[in-house]
C-alpha cells in the first residue's frame, strides 16, 4: 500500500534512484575524473617527439625546417580542430564528441609507429586534430558541468596535460632504447589514449548538458537588462562570433602558444647542439614540464579569488620572458646551469595557457558561448603557434644557429603582453564598469582601462 505523501509508495524523504545522495555525488564527480584522465593524453604524444628529434633527423635525413614542420603540422591541425570543435559540439554535444577526439589521438600515435617520414607527418597531424577538438570540448564540458569551479577545473586539466607531457619527455629516449627504435617510442602513447577513450565512455553521464536537471546543470543565466540585450547575453548555440573578448583572447593565446610550442619543439635540440646528451636534454624538457604544474594549478585559482587577472597574467609572462632572455644570452650559467631559466619558462608557460582559458570561461554566459569563444581563441593561437616551430627551424637552417629562432619567442611574448594590457581586470557594461572577471555581456564586454 502506498504511503501517504509518496505517489510511488516510497516513504517520503527516502532517496531512490538518482535521488540517492551517494549516487548523485558519484554521477556529479565522475565526469571530472574522466576529464582529468582524458587530459593526461593531450600533450604526451607531442612531448615525446622533441627528445627524439635529433635521432629522427639523422635516420630520416631531415633538415631542421622539415623536422620543425612535423610539430608545426600537429599544431596547425590543432588549430583546425579548435575552429571546428564548437560546431561539432553544437551538433552532437561536447560530452559525446570528447571520447572520439581522444580516439583520434590514439590512432595518430599508432600511425607514427611506421618509421617513414609520411607516416610521421600524417600521424602527428591526426593526433593534433584530436587534441584541438578535445580542447574545445573540455572547455564546454567544464563550463556546463562545473560552472562554479571553471577556473579550478581548467587548472586541473591543464595540470593533467602537463603531467602527461612531463612523463613523455622524461621516458622518450629510454623507451626508444628499450623497444629498439624512435617510432615505437612514439607509438606507445596510443595505449593510454585508447584507455582514456574507454574511461570517458564509462564516466560520461548519460544526459547531455541541455537535458540535465536544473540542479545538476549550470545556473540559469540572469534575465538580460536593457544594458545587456538578450542576443548579447546568450549567443545562439554553436555561433562563433568575433567578440572583443574573442579577438583579445586569440592574440593572448597566440603569444603564449608560440612560447609553449616553440620551446616544446626546440628546447631539447638546442641543448643537444650545446653538447648535452639526448637523455639529459629530454630530462631538461621534463623539468620544464614539471615547473608548469604548480603554476597551472595555483595561479588561475588565485586570479579567480583575487579578481586580479592582469596581475597574475603579467607575472606569468614576465617569468617566461625572463627565462627566454636568459637562455638566449647566458644559456649555460656557472653552477646553476640552465635549470633556473627552464623553471622560469615553465612557470610562465604553465600559468599563461590556463589563465587564457579561464578568463574566457569567466566572461562568457554559458557552455556553448564558452566553447565558441575558446574555439576561436585557441584556433587562432594554434595557427600562429603552428608556424612558430616551422619558422624557427627555417631560421636555424638559414643561420646555422639558434639565437634568431629564440627571438621569435620574444615576439610572441610582446603580443601576449599587449593582449594582457587590453583585457585588464574590469568589464564595461553599458555606461558602467564592473570590477572582476564575471562579465556576461558578449560584445558589450569592453576590456581595458578606458571607456
Amino acid at each position: 500500500m502506498a504511503e501517504r505523501g509518496s505517489p510511488t509508495g516510497t516513504p517520503t524523504g527516502t532517496p531512490t534512484g538518482t535521488d540517492n545522495p551517494t549516487r548523485y555525488r558519484a554521477r556529479r564527480w565522475l565526469p571530472m575524473l574522466g576529464i582529468l584522465v582524458v587530459a593526461l593524453n593531450l600533450r604526451a604524444a607531442l612531448a615525446g617527439y622533441p627528445p627524439l628529434l635529433s635521432t629522427v633527423r639523422e635516420e630520416l635525413h631531415l633538415t631542421a625546417g622539415e623536422a620543425g614542420l612535423v610539430q608545426a603540422g600537429a599544431v596547425l591541425a590543432m588549430a583546425a580542430g579548435s575552429f571546428a570543435g564548437a560546431r561539432i559540439a553544437a551538433v552532437v554535444g561536447s560530452e559525446r564528441a570528447l571520447g572520439a577526439a581522444v580516439g583520434l589521438v590514439g590512432l595518430g600515435c599508432l600511425l607514427r609507429g611506421i618509421p617513414v617520414a609520411a607516416a610521421l607527418v600524417g600521424g602527428t597531424a591526426l593526433l593534433g586534430l584530436g587534441i584541438g577538438t578535445a580542447g574545445v570540448f573540455l572547455a564546454g564540458v567544464a563550463r556546463s558541468r562545473f560552472a562554479r569551479h571553471a577556473g579550478a577545473l581548467t587548472g586541473g586539466y591543464v595540470v593533467a596535460m602537463m603531467i602527461g607531457s612531463t612523463v613523455a619527455s622524461a621516458v622518450a629516449v629510454p623507451v626508444a632504447t628499450l623497444l629498439g627504435g624512435w617510432s615505437l617510442s612514439l607509438a606507445v602513447w596510443a595505449v593510454p589514449a585508447l584507455l582514456a577513450t574507454a574511461v570517458w565512455a564509462a564516466a560520461r553521464p548519460a544526459p547531455e548538458p541541455s537535458a540535465v536537471e536544473p540542479s545538476a546543470a549550470e545556473p540559469p543565466v540572469p534575465v538580460p537588462t536593457p544594458a545587456e540585450p538578450a542576443e548579447l547575453a546568450r549567443p545562439k548555440r554553436g555561433t562563433t562570433r568575433w567578440t572583443r573578448l574573442a579577438r583579445l583572447g586569440a592574440c593572448y593565446q597566440s603569444g603564449t602558444s608560440v612560447i609553449v610550442y616553440g620551446w616544446l619543439t626546440w628546447l631539447a635540440p638546442y641543448y643537444q647542439s650545446l653538447g648535452w646528451a639526448p637523455g639529459s636534454a629530454g630530462l631538461l624538457l621534463a623539468v620544464w614540464s614539471v615547473a608548469q604544474v604548480p603554476a597551472a594549478l595555483i595561479v588561475p585559482a588565485l586570479a579567480e579569488r583575487r579578481r586580479r587577472w592582469r596581475f597574475w597574467a603579467s607575472l606569468a609572462l614576465g617569468c617566461a620572458a625572463a627565462g627566454t632572455v636568459g637562455v638566449l644570452l647566458v644559456p649555460l650559467p656557472p653552477v646553476l646551469g640552465p635549470w633556473l631559466w627552464v623553471v622560469l619558462i615553465g612557470f610562465g608557460s604553465g600559468a599563461g595557457f590556463p589563465l587564457g582559458l579561464a578568463v574566457i570561461a569567466w566572461r562568457t554566459p554559458d557552455g556553448a558561448a564558452s566553447a565558441a569563444t575558446s574555439g576561436l581563441a585557441m584556433g587562432v593561437g594554434y595557427t600562429v603557434a603552428g608556424l612558430g616551430p616551422l619558422v624557427m627551424g627555417l631560421l636555424i637552417d638559414a643561420t646555422s644557429g639558434y639565437p634568431p629562432a629564440i627571438c621569435v619567442l620574444l615576439v610572441g611574448a610582446a603580443a601576449q603582453g599587449w593582449a594582457i594590457s587590453r583585457i585588464g581586470d574590469r568589464c564595461r557594461i553599458g555606461d558602467r564598469w564592473r570590477t572582476g572577471d564575471r562579465c556576461r555581456t558578449g560584445d558589450r564586454c569592453r576590456t581595458g582601462n578606458r571607456s
